[in-house]
C-alpha cells in the first residue's frame, strides 16, 4: 500500500502535467490568434472586390469610420482592424473625406490610407459672410489648389449671368456651406460647384420677388450681402432689410461700415473719421445707393431676408452689444438708442 509520500508526489505529477497542458493550449491558442491577426491584417486582400468609394463623415467616431467601410464591403476584418488602430493609436487619427481605395486592399493599407489622408475629396467649410478672398485662402489651405488662382476666377476673371443680369465677378455668388470637395478638381471646377449651390438656394421666384422690390437679383444679393456683415441674429435680418430698402427708397446713405470695410486689405475694429472721407464707391457714407458688388457671400437667412424683407417705418438701427439692435424710426430716436448702448 503507498504511503502519503507517493500520494503527494502522484498528485503533483498531475498538477505539473495540467500545467503543462495548459501553457500548451495557451501557447497553440496565442500562435493561432498571432496567425489569425497578420492575416487579417496583413494578407488578406479579399476586399474590396473591386474600387470603392467611401465618404467618411466630418467628426465620426471609429466605430461609425469602420461601419462605413463596412457598408461599403471594404473592410474583411473589421475586429482585426481595430485591433490593429488600438495597437497603433491610429482610432483617433482618421481623417473625414471621400476615399478612393483599389481593388484588394489589405487592413494595413486601408488604416494607413485613413490616417495619411490620402481622401480623393475633402470636407470644406465656407462660413457665412466670408469674402472671395478669403474663400480662396479657405480652399487654399486645404491642398485644393493656389489661394491665388482661386482669388483671380473669383475676382477677376468676370461674373455669372443671373436672370438676364451680368456681375462683375463672383464675390456674393459663392455659396456658403460644407461642401465634399475632390481633390483633383481645377479651381474653376470647385468654383462651379460654390455658384451652382447659390443657384439653388436663392428662393423660389426670385426674379419676381426683385421685381417687385425694383430690383435685380444682382442688387438684392448686394443687399443680403450689407445684411449678412450687419445682422447676427437671425430674426433680425428681415427688419435690417427693411431698413436698406427704406433708406434706398428715400435717397439716404446707407452708412454702412462693412462696406467701407471691405476695400481694406485686413480687418478694421474701428472705422476712422479719415476712412470715413475716403472716395471708394464703397463708402455707403459719402455715396447714396447700393456698393458697386455685394462684399461677402451671404448665407441662406440673409437672402431670404433681402428677398423677403419686413414692412417697417425703421431708418435706423445701433448695436446693442448683445447680438441684438435697437431699431428707430427717426433720428432723434436713433441718437437715444447710441447714448444708451454705444456711450
Amino acid at each position: 500500500m503507498a504511503g502519503p509520500q507517493a500520494a503527494v508526489s502522484r498528485a503533483g505529477r498531475a498538477l505539473i502535467g495540467v500545467a503543462f497542458a495548459i501553457v500548451i493550449s495557451t501557447g497553440v491558442i496565442v500562435g493561432a490568434a498571432s496567425i489569425w491577426f497578420r492575416n487579417a491584417v496583413y494578407v488578406d486582400r479579399g476586399l474590396p472586390a473591386q474600387q470603392t468609394d467611401v465618404v467618411i463623415e466630418r467628426g465620426a467616431t471609429f466605430a461609425q469610420v469602420v461601419a462605413a467601410l463596412r457598408a461599403k464591403d471594404v473592410l474583411q476584418h473589421p475586429l482585426a482592424f481595430r485591433i490593429l488602430a488600438k495597437l497603433r493609436h491610429a482610432d483617433g487619427d482618421v481623417k473625414a473625406g471621400e476615399y478612393r481605395f483599389p481593388a484588394h486592399q489589405t487592413s494595413d493599407d486601408i488604416l494607413k490610407r485613413l490616417v495619411r489622408g490620402e481622401q480623393f475629396a475633402v470636407w470644406v467649410t465656407i462660413p457665412e459672410g466670408y469674402t472671395a478672398r478669403e474663400i480662396a485662402q479657405a480652399l487654399g489651405s486645404r491642398a485644393l489648389g493656389d489661394a491665388s488662382a482661386y482669388e483671380r476666377i473669383f475676382l477677376r476673371d468676370g461674373g455669372i449671368t443671373v436672370a438676364g443680369s451680368r456681375t462683375p465677378n463672383l464675390e456674393g455668388y459663392l455659396f456658403p456651406s460644407t461642401y465634399l470637395l475632390p481633390t483633383d478638381d481645377s479651381p474653376s471646377q470647385i468654383a462651379r460647384v460654390l455658384v451652382d449651390q447659390f443657384r439653388q438656394e436663392l428662393p423660389r421666384g426670385a426674379a419676381a420677388q426683385a421685381r417687385a422690390l425694383h430690383r435685380t437679383i444682382p442688387e438684392v444679393v448686394t443687399i443680403a450681402s450689407l445684411i449678412e456683415r450687419e445682422g447676427k441674429a437671425d430674426d433680425e435680418r428681415p427688419l435690417i432689410a427693411s431698413v436698406i430698402y427704406n433708406r434706398l427708397r428715400l435717397g439716404m446713405p446707407l452708412e454702412i461700415d462693412a462696406s467701407i470695410e471691405y476695400t481694406f486689405p485686413e480687418h478694421h475694429d474701428v472705422i476712422t473719421k479719415r476712412d470715413l472721407e475716403s472716395d471708394s464707391p464703397y463708402n455707403t457714407y459719402r455715396h447714396t445707393g447700393l456698393p458697386p458688388t455685394p462684399i461677402a457671400n451671404p448665407g441662406k437667412p440673409s437672402l431670404d431676408a433681402a428677398f423677403r424683407p419686413a414692412r417697417s417705418d425703421f431708418l435706423y438701427y445701433v448695436a446693442k452689444g448683445d447680438g441684438h439692435h435697437a431699431f428707430a424710426k427717426t433720428l432723434q430716436e436713433h441718437n437715444a438708442n447710441v447714448s444708451r448702448y454705444l456711450r
